[in-house]
């Protein structure tokens, strides 16, 4: 499998998992969805607001990559967090709005942009404290990816502790059988 596959996989699983878990948040009632529930941003509407925060850091930086994106500067436009613990939006159903529109300019970007060459160049960055940074590009992809991941899996421990199924969340299941 190359890596530009595997990347492709990921913004479908991203985008199933990221329907599965609003639409099962959106279950809620705002005040239960805002309740410091003891995790590290603190309630499901302050973790599903980081993820979206770190994608608009993280593809906001990836512009500035030697190949210019057009996916990425709309993904860009859509806001500029100054904090990863910002609230972008109150109301759960209003972040969902603009996941599913940052999603699909991901979706677009990785199955019609991305080239696998662009993966093995390093990109230069500052990270949230100002730190200069080079990395290779294709994997501070899969940290981005990761984060996700990471993350919607603190959400979807958050909605079963309230009684709440976000459904099957295994990647197994967007990873195609072989012939």
């Amino acid at each position: 499998m190359s890596e530009m596959y595997h990347f492709q996989l990921m913004s479908k699983y991203n985008i199933r998992m990221n329907k599965q878990v609003y639409e099962a948040a959106l279950n809620l009632d705002d005040e239960l969805l805002k309740k410091d529930l003891g995790s590290f941003f603190h309630s499901i509407n302050g973790t599903l607001n980081h993820i979206l925060v770190g994608d608009l850091l993280w593809f906001s930086r990836f512009t500035a990559h030697s190949k210019k994106y057009e996916s990425l500067v709309k993904i860009a436009s859509v806001a500029q967090p100054k904090s990863l613990n910002e609230i972008l939006f109150e109301k759960v159903s209003d972040l969902y709005k603009i996941r599913k529109e940052v999603d699909s300019l991901i979706d677009l970007w990785v199955n019609t942009e991305l080239e696998e060459v662009d993966l093995g160049k390093a990109l230069m960055y500052k990270n949230s404290k100002g730190a200069q940074n080079h990395k290779p590009f294709g994997e501070l992809l899969s940290h981005v990816f990761n984060h996700q991941t990471h993350h919607r899996g603190q959400v979807s421990t958050l909605l079963s502790q309230n009684g709440v199924d976000v459904g099957i969340t295994d990647f197994l299941i967007d990873i195609p059988n072989v012939a």
